[in-house]
């Protein structure tokens, strides 16, 4: 029986009239073909082709091939997503994907399923962000990836949106993607998931270049792992963005087969990356990189030594989850029944394995050990409010606070430089109390923080800018905060016609307040909330307000506010703000350039 064919693409961008016009072309003079498998942001990123979208979807064109996708983002991605998601044919447990339409289907979260005899293993969406519903990844989903590389058999192919950070080390110069640079960067988390799994082939997209790494060997294991970065559909360098492979599957090969090596093999990447970070260890503290703190806590080949008592000695996730693990007395890691305890309490495992979670206020797990019983007191106990202040990522009493972005402080509110802001100047106005929304704030932090608005109307209005204010009021919001874009004052107007558009599109309509002289927006804002549900809000340029009580079955990107500003600055690429990342040193300049000019405007000099 001969192998199974399948296509490989990156991200299609809602550009689906010409990804299937390619893949008939390929699949009529090189083909049949049996899958198309497509990484990187699957939907549009604008709304201009969201009708193109909706053709597929609906059924009025036909998707000619079986097509899994795990880009889950992109503008209009809620709307066919959520349905998806209701379908009772959906209903379950389906590590094979959810069904969109005839030959389309969604690989949500991660898990592994058979695929014409291969095994594959994927991981949707993107890093977790803000509570975004979907296109993020969760701790759970890598969890599950966690497990999955325990169990026997070897994974043909894996599939990823992002890159993992170090897959270029110990790669040949010349065969480095064009175009190519540090800067690229990558995730730690998939170039850990990656190294554990150990798949044949791993295929990622979102760089937006074709790369094909030389195959390279992996630790306790014989198969080689060959790594395929695509570009995305129709990209202006015409690289390459749809790839045939035909892998014969694992679980037919004999081990002399898998063995099998080419002459241009090169070491792991990711052990190289291993080493180093444990050549330089003694000039650097734990916490310097995320790479650092988290890598070695699953590295199964060796155990890192660290200062201090029973630091090389960490626990196994697989066996604090579940209370068994399949290696034994063979796992490197500890088996403490301690720790299980405390996970069934609902402890998060890397609250005890570390003494600290990167996720701050995103995780659903405690950060605190529980006594027997704790896990039934009241979440609205003193102790468990004081807990959650010292984890909000915006409480200024909190460890976790980024004070270096701070520009102004007020009696009952504060303003700070936005984290991967989406332009210069993005700015968030926050409450200095832990509350967490601005629409039902105390009277003097209300007056406090339309001081702040009304500050930062004058600051931008000398620079020929207007702003735009929005709040995203989930019910699983913690900490209140109101993002203050700046855009050229010649686009103001058009603001309220892409809102209006972005909703049509997601299939709702904003409900529009206009203030008068008897009230302010905000007033008229506490008229259409409802603490029991979720809610955006975004304040326009002209001060009238467009609000949009989210239905409790809605699936409402978290994003949205700052997607759709991207689409009107013609931003697409910055919508997420992990794209728009800066070091440490960048954002302190940038917070002190902001203070500088805004101090003459600054309500709290």
């Amino acid at each position: 029986m001969s192998p199974p064919r399948i296509l490989l693409c990156g991200d299609v961008l809602g550009r689906l009239d010409q990804l299937f016009k390619r893949v008939s072309s390929v699949n009529k003079s090189a083909g049949p073909f049996d899958a198309l498998l497509c990484v990187g942001q699957f939907f549009p990123d604008s709304p201009d082709r969201l009708d193109e979208l909706m053709e597929y979807i609906e059924g009025r064109s036909q998707v000619p091939l079986p097509t899994y996708f795990i880009g889950d983002f992109g503008v209009g991605a809620a709307k066919p997503l959520l349905a998806a998601s209701k379908d009772l044919a959906n209903q379950g447990f389906k590590m094979d994907g959810l069904k969109l339409c005839e030959n389309l289907f969604w690989l949500k979260g991660s898990g592994k399923f058979t695929l014409h005899g291969l095994s594959v293993a994927y991981l949707s969406g993107k890093r977790l962000s803000d509570g975004q519903q979907f296109g993020t990844f969760t701790q759970d989903d890598v969890d599950v990836l966690r497990a999955i590389a325990e169990e026997p058999g070897i994974v043909d192919l894996f599939l990823t949106n992002e890159w993992p950070s170090g897959v270029t080390n110990r790669a040949a110069t010349s065969d480095l993607p064009h175009g190519f640079s540090d800067s690229f960067g990558g995730e730690s988390i998939i170039a850990e998931l990656v190294a554990e799994i150990k798949p044949r082939y791993h295929i990622a997209g979102t760089k937006g270049i074709f790369y094909a790494r030389e195959p390279y060997s992996n630790v306790d294991a014989v198969h080689a792992t060959r790594f395929l970065g695509l570009a995305s559909v129709g990209n202006k360098d015409k690289q390459k963005f749809i790839h045939a492979i035909s892998p014969t599957p694992a679980s037919t090969m004999s081990a002399v087969e898998l063995s099998m090596k080419s002459s241009n093999t090169t070491l792991c990447p990711y052990a190289y990356s291993e080493h180093s970070i444990q050549a330089n260890e003694a000039t650097k503290r734990p916490s310097d990189s995320v790479y650092d703190s988290q890598y070695w806590r699953y590295d199964v080949s060796q155990k890192r030594q660290k200062s201090g008592a029973g630091d090389s000695e960490k626990l196994c996730f697989k066996y604090v989850s579940s209370g068994s693990c399949p290696r034994g007395e063979k796992c490197n890691f500890q088996h403490d029944s301690a720790a299980r305890e405390q996970y069934r309490r609902g402890v998060c495992f890397d609250f005890i394995n570390k003494g600290k979670c990167e996720r701050g206020p995103n995780c659903n797990f405690k950060h605190s050990l529980q006594d027997e019983g704790d896990s039934h007191r009241k979440q609205g106990s003193e102790n468990a409010s004081t807990n959650r202040s010292k984890e909000c990522w915006f409480c200024l009493s909190s460890p976790n606070i980024e004070s270096h972005l701070i520009v102004s402080i007020g009696e009952h509110s504060y303003c700070a430089l936005a984290k991967g802001p989406l332009v210069q100047d993005h700015v968030l106005i926050i409450p200095i109390e832990h509350l967490p929304n601005s629409i039902l704030l105390p009277p003097e932090c209300e007056s406090e923080v339309h001081r702040f608005q009304n500050s930062l109307k004058k600051y931008h209005k000398h620079r020929g800018k207007s702003v735009v204010f929005f709040e995203w009021v989930s019910k699983r919001s913690t900490h209140a905060n109101l993002q203050a874009i700046p855009i050229p004052s010649s686009r103001a107007a058009a603001v309220q016609d892409i809102f209006n558009l972005a909703a049509e599109k997601l299939g709702f309509k904003f409900v529009a307040l206009k203030r008068d002289e008897n009230s302010s927006g905000r007033k008229l804002l506490r008229t259409q909330f409802d603490k029991d549900f979720s809610f955006f809000y975004v304040e326009l340029p002209d001060g009238k307000i467009l609000s949009h009580l989210v239905d409790e079955n809605e699936r409402f990107p978290a994003q949205f506010g700052r997607e759709v500003l991207a689409g009107l600055l013609n931003m697409a690429d910055r919508a997420d703000w992990r794209n728009c990342a800066h070091s440490k040193e960048e954002e302190t300049k940038m917070a002190e350039d902001f203070k500088r000019g805004f101090q003459e405007f600054d309500p709290n000099k």
